[in-house]
């Protein structure tokens, strides 16, 4: 009897074992490079054990993941690295021991990388999410002036436009991402001599903020419309506008497919030293028959309709469904803390709204007739006047239509381009106080 009992024991042990040590399926991964940083993302439906070093001579990243299954999406990960990576040549993965996987990254330069882990949010599992910073951070001025010192000097004749495509690893746009990430670690010389000629002329430096991006998808449409692409779309016609003007000059927070924190966009366009922001948008609602056209600007006491306050708390939680590292000793959040609880411009920002929405119904019909205000996270910048453009509610089904039309994109980024000229003419920049530089 002892023994029949001691069998089955044995039995319950092996059946339960195989269960206890089953390794971990990562059902995703995908890396998103850029200029900025290049970010990696493994999803799970279980939380990843982890542990990341760095070897030198050569360069290279090392992550041990605990208990994780090598095939599925994994093996595609080392087919993801693109020859535009500002920072990642290759990665290489195998079984460094019957329980660790093994990620070794080849780098293309010195990087401050951050792993850090995510929990299930909206339509994603458990994350783990690695961000690769240039040990340098791109300055996005100085990234502009090389990029285009380095286009006049291959080719004399007109550059055609950027093509529309949303993925920041396409052909049409790895060039231009390469050249501005050469760029983003000047010496003090190149900087001095090529910068001083252009600021003395003192274009007009507008920001155009892309919504969403890269992990963060935004809302969507019906038929599989995402708020990322159009965003993007619309902000590089307008900056292709801006860019045309002898008198403003258009630096993108993002110009791809790849996600981008709030307050970083915060910090580029101070970095920048922006005259004007504008983010633009397609919102989402709970009614799908909403439509029109919006224009916001920043609010410190609450926003001025239920519909904005709505709109407001979806796109301040852009950072949760992207994912950002709360470390507090994460220096590209700790250095803005400050400026976003400081007092906005709001008082311009309004007068920009009002002329932008004045020129967007013309193109659409108007949501409200009047700037609508709430506490937009990205419209905090302390000095700079911030507007925040919803072009048109993508889950009604007409406005979707319409967001995926190239022809209604360039007359909206047509009438914000004229918005923007028409501020500008009634508000002479300088008359405007000097900026204060504090991203830094």
């Amino acid at each position: 009897m002892l023994r029949q009992i001691a069998k089955l024991i044995t039995l319950l042990v092996l059946l339960w074992l195989p269960q206890a040590q089953a390794a971990i399926a990562i059902s995703s991964a995908r890396i998103w490079p850029a200029q900025d940083y290049t970010r990696l993302a493994l999803e799970s439906s279980k939380p990843l054990s982890y542990k990341m070093f760095t070897v030198d001579n050569p360069s290279r990243l090392v992550v041990d993941l605990d208990n994780v299954a090598l095939h599925g999406p994994l093996d595609t990960l080392v087919k993801k690295v693109g020859n535009d990576d500002p920072y990642i040549k290759s990665i290489r993965i195998g079984q460094f021991k019957p329980d660790v996987v093994r990620l070794v990254l080849d780098l293309k330069a010195a990087v401050k990388p951050q792993l850090f882990s995510l929990k299930p949010v909206a339509n994603y599992g458990y994350r783990l999410v690695l961000d690769i910073y240039p040990e340098t951070p791109v300055d996005p001025l100085m990234a502009l002036v090389d990029s285009k010192t380095t286009a006049a000097a291959s080719s004399p004749a007109v550059t055609p436009p950027e093509t529309q495509q949303s993925s920041s690893s396409s052909p049409a746009g790895a060039p231009a991402q390469m050249d501005i990430a050469k760029a983003g670690t000047p010496s003090p010389t190149r900087t001095a001599s090529k910068s001083q000629p252009e600021l003395r002329a003192r274009k007009l430096t507008i920001v155009i903020d892309p919504g969403h991006g890269g992990e963060d998808p935004g809302a969507h449409g019906r038929h599989g419309t995402l708020e990322k692409n159009v965003t993007l779309a619309i902000g590089r016609r307008l900056r292709d506008l801006i860019d045309a003007s002898d008198d403003m000059r258009a630096v993108m927070t993002r110009d791809g497919d790849y996600f981008i924190p709030l307050h970083t966009r915060v910090v580029k366009a101070r970095r920048a030293h922006a005259d004007l922001f504008v983010s633009i948008h397609a919102d989402s609602y709970v009614n799908s028959r909403a439509s029109g056209t919006s224009v916001f600007a920043l609010s410190e006491h609450g926003a001025t309709s239920a519909a904005a306050r709505w709109l407001a708390k979806n796109e301040n939680e852009a950072d949760l469904i992207g994912g950002v590292n709360i470390d507090p000793k994460d220096p590209y959040l700790a250095r803005t803390l400050l400026d976003l609880s400081q007092t906005a411009t709001i008082s311009d920002s309004l007068k920009l709204g009002k002329f932008v929405l004045g020129d967007l119904g013309d193109v659409n019909n108007l949501h409200r007739g009047y700037v609508e205000q709430a506490g937009f996270a990205v419209l905090k910048a302390p000095d700079i006047p911030s507007i925040l453009v919803e072009t048109a509610f993508i889950s009604n089904p007409s406005g979707e239509r319409h967001l995926r039309n190239p022809k209604f994109q360039e007359k909206i980024a047509h009438a914000i381009f004229d918005g923007i000229k028409r501020y500008f003419a009634q508000n002479p920049p300088l008359a405007r106080q000097p900026q204060i530089a504090r991203a830094d």
